[in-house]
């Protein structure tokens, strides 16, 4: 009887391990799977954001050569 009720509690205790293990393991990877899609997002929107920046330079030398040319006459 008293080997059953050891062998119960462990048995018990060796699910509850895993079974929380199993839960902490879960959120983890969920909370990896957000930081990658975040990520993602970034590395999408980059080139974006780097052909927004070359405009924008074209546009500030073409104001730059504009205001050369008005001081020059």
């Amino acid at each position: 009887m008293i080997s059953l009720v050891s062998m119960l509690g462990t048995v018990i205790g060796t699910f509850g391990g895993i079974l929380t293990s199993s839960k902490l393991t879960s959120f983890r990877l969920e909370q990896l799977e957000k930081k990658v899609d975040k990520h993602n997002n970034f590395a999408s929107r980059m080139p974006v954001i780097e052909e927004q920046i070359k405009v924008i330079n074209h546009r500030i030398d073409d104001l730059e050569r504009e205001a050369k040319n008005y001081e020059n006459h």
